[in-house]
């Protein structure tokens, strides 16, 4: 099979579809990989290290979309390429259509096979190809919000683990998930006191035995959430819906129960956000602030540490890529149940029922 990886031109984007390593193991099944050029330096992986592994460099995108059966991405094609994107070819990536319907129906349009990292669902209901940019973008809301409730940035000039004498900052997890897990470790090892939040006591039961003291597990509700806000500095959004768009799980009116200069990180934002007030920024620009409230909500947090991301999701994509490679996308989908549920859009139709009852469109059942 030809694959193309191309250059992601999503803003401030620097990671890459694959690493060397995974170029590697491909040319050496005599599948052909296009890369274009400098497509992995933004994470630290050289034009060099991809001819070594057996990849041809392309100049252009334009070049890569026209010679690959096969994409394979990290984010979602952005508008640009959408006309890229040919009929029958399989485009690998996250995608997360829930958030967009211009992409959903771009996609639709475009007939090709689309199928989202977000939804590959193994038998116990995990998301393994989402798994490792959870615990980035988990771990890295801690590390943003700790730096956005800096006064400078119009943060409450608070230190998250605070000093002795001096009481540590109140942290809020929404979501007890992988994102909600990684967020409260890291918020708890810098001497945070944190309260995380889920419906599922199964999960809470669990968090709370292997979370440190000062993490606290409580019933995610309406009145519980209000009730922290008001002395809450740093909120976390990890909630997550398979496929579909997050629960709003802060409104607008409840802003003006927090104090000014609070921090909230919204890192469902690719699936819409939890909190009403969301709407995505970039690590170009990546806050706002409403009612004194700073908003970080930047859709792709993992580009920030673009190697650490890249590798850690080529460690999970490649079996998957390869599969794709070596039976051809149907069949590969025919054998292996949990990559069956990666497909979103094929050929023209919506295929996962989450995206097309976001939207109000046609669900076909494969």
């Amino acid at each position: 099979m030809k694959i193309g990886v191309p250059i992601e031109i999503k803003n401030n984007e620097n990671r890459v579809g694959m690493t060397p390593s995974g170029v590697f193991e491909l040319t050496k099944r005599n599948h052909e990989v296009y890369v274009q050029k400098n497509a992995g330096f933004g994470s630290g992986f050289f034009d060099q290290d991809y001819i070594d592994a057996g990849a041809t460099i392309l100049e252009t995108i334009e070049e890569v979309y026209e010679v690959a059966e096969m994409i394979v991405k990290v984010k979602e094609p952005i508008e640009q390429e959408y006309s890229l994107i040919k009929k029958d070819q399989v485009v690998f990536t996250y995608f997360h259509f829930a958030s967009s319907e211009a992409l959903t129906k771009a996609m639709i349009d475009s007939e090709s096979v689309c199928i989202a990292y977000e939804t590959v669902e193994d038998a116990d209901g995990s998301l393994p190809l989402l798994v490792p940019m959870s615990e980035v973008a988990g771990r890295m809301s801690i590390q943003q919000g700790a730096k956005y409730l800096e006064k400078p940035i119009k943060g409450r000039g608070i230190l998250l683990g605070g000093v002795p004498g001096v009481k540590p900052a109140n942290v809020l997890v929404l979501g007890g998930g992988i994102v909600g897990i990684q967020a409260a470790k890291m918020a708890a090892g810098l001497g945070a006191n944190v309260t995380i939040m889920d419906i599922n006591m199964k999960q809470l039961r669990y968090i709370a035995d292997i979370m440190p003291a000062n993490v606290n597990t409580e019933f995610s509700s309406e009145y519980n959430i209000r009730k922290h806000l008001p002395k809450t500095d740093l909120v976390i959004g990890g909630v997550l819906i398979k496929g579909a768009k997050a629960p709003k799980l802060i409104t607008k009116d409840m802003l003006k129960d927090m104090r000014p200069g609070t921090v909230i990180v919204d890192v469902a934002v690719d699936q819409g956000g939890c909190f009403e007030t969301t709407h995505a920024t970039t690590h170009q620009d990546p806050t706002y602030i409403i009612d004194d409230v700073v908003h970080y909500c930047v859709a792709n947090m993992p580009g920030a540490v673009p190697y650490t991301s890249t590798v850690a999701l080529t460690n999970v994509t490649l079996p998957y890529v390869i599969k794709l490679a070596n039976e051809g996308w149907e069949q590969a989908c025919a054998n292996n149940a949990s990559l069956a549920k990666g497909l979103n859009v094929v050929k023209g139709d919506i295929v996962y029922k989450e995206i097309a009852e976001a939207f109000g469109l046609e669900f076909l059942a494969s």
